[in-house]
């Protein structure tokens, strides 16, 4: 029993986590299983090959960690750097800040570059930066693809483009949690030494899954590094990957079912065809913006989310109370704005298992509660602008063909 029962179905429209399909339900509703039986190492097994589709790599070891994206951050940073180590990391919303706050509290000597925010990462700081160093004190490059807070992403074959340029050896060290598998994200083609993302973003599924996947200069550096890790240690999974049990401790294994579930619905949808069903999902969403008379935070295009789009309001609207009304009035969950952008945006998430028309009673929704707090809005206005553009632009159903 829901503790605050509505009619009909959440519309579930914050940027993680998201909506889960059926079919990823009923593969978890199922009884507790022995992990050292046959089965769980043959399943598990199959899953750390399709997740290094999903990340683009060949060469990538993944690493399944029963915790959420930030469990999945430690694990990179204390994996592969030593306290001391000095690293350059940017600074362009909520979450790069917690990832941030979490590095300085590891001991790693933090270089921060800042930008406003709604902006990207300064590249050319980096470039400044990494030109300069000679000496190669920096030992990583820690960025984050798609910061969720303002809606903002990060040209990451830019930053391994600065590296190469200077045969610097930083480790590249990305937060995929809202891109991965809904974004374009090439880990072997733009070097990323290291890649992470969570359960409860575009895979779909419940939080719980840490995805981990380390390169092979990854990997050499873990051998080396000093940081004090445990639960989150690579070396004793691939230790028992060699044995072929795979699990050092008891896995989560209701969702490992569930992300069987959910790497086959993507591989039948396929995976650019999800990549371009999300940049439609991004495309309507900010024309809908546009008809609304309202402002994007991200400040350019080049660096427009297609997973998730924060709104400016007007100084004289609290965006709190949009979110607040929508949930109390429309059965819609909205993203409240974080820290410094609290009070001044929402943000529709458009991430994971979603089509267009659930989309369009969203921006619906957002209309009415816009109405509701004093906003001139035009009833209609942005889901006309959406519908025309995805009138022209939603193709068949594969499977309907």
């Amino acid at each position: 029993m829901d503790y605050f029962n509505a009619p009909g179905r959440n519309h579930l429209f914050v940027p993680g986590p998201v909506n889960i399909p059926d079919q990823i339900i009923r593969a978890m509703n199922r009884n507790n299983e022995d992990y050292r039986s046959p089965a769980i190492p043959a399943m598990t097994k199959t899953l750390l090959e399709d997740v290094k589709k999903i990340f683009k790599t060949t060469t990538g070891t993944p690493f399944l960690i029963p915790t959420t994206g930030t469990g999945a951050w430690e694990s990179a940073l204390t994996n592969t750097l030593s306290p001391g180590d000095r690293i350059v990391s940017f600074l362009i919303g909520q979450f790069s800040l917690l990832w941030i706050d979490q590095q300085q509290r590891l001991k790693f000597n933090v270089d921060v570059v800042e930008s406003e925010w709604g902006h990207g990462a300064k590249l050319d700081v980096l470039e400044s930066k990494i030109a300069s160093d000679t000496s190669h004190t920096i030992k990583a490059i820690c960025i984050v693809h798609n910061e969720t807070a303002t809606g903002v992403t990060n040209d990451l074959a830019k930053v391994r483009q600065i590296l190469d340029s200077y045969q610097h050896p930083a480790l590249l060290i990305v937060d995929g949690v809202s891109s991965i598998c809904a974004l374009d994200f090439r880990m072997d083609e733009w070097g990323v030494d290291v890649a992470i993302t969570g359960s409860q973003k575009a895979l779909s599924l419940p939080t719980g899954i840490g995805i981990v996947v380390a390169g092979p200069k990854a990997i050499e550096a873990s051998k080396h590094a000093k940081s004090l890790r445990v639960f989150f240690d690579w070396k004793d999974y691939l230790k028992f990957y060699q044995l072929g049990t795979y699990w050092p401790y008891t896995p989560s294994i209701h969702l490992l079912y569930g992300l069987r579930a959910a790497l086959d619905l993507i591989f039948e949808e396929g995976l650019e065809n999800v990549i371009a069903r999300h940049s439609r999902l991004g495309k309507a969403t900010r024309l809908a913006v546009e008809a609304w008379g309202l402002k994007n935070c991200t400040q350019k295009e080049e660096w427009y989310s297609d997973t998730v789009t924060a709104v400016l309001v007007p100084a004289y609207i609290d965006s709190t109370e949009i979110v607040r009304r929508a949930w109390k009035r429309n059965n819609l969950s909205l993203g409240l704005g974080l820290n410094k952008v609290a009070g001044k945006v929402f943000r529709i998430g458009h991430l994971g298992h979603l089509n267009e028309l659930q989309l369009l009673g969203c921006l619906a929704g957002v209309e009415m509660i816009l109405k509701d707090v004093g906003y001139p809005v035009k009833l209609g206005s942005g889901v006309a602008a959406a519908s025309a553009y995805l009138q022209n632009t939603i193709p068949m159903i594969p499977s309907r063909i």
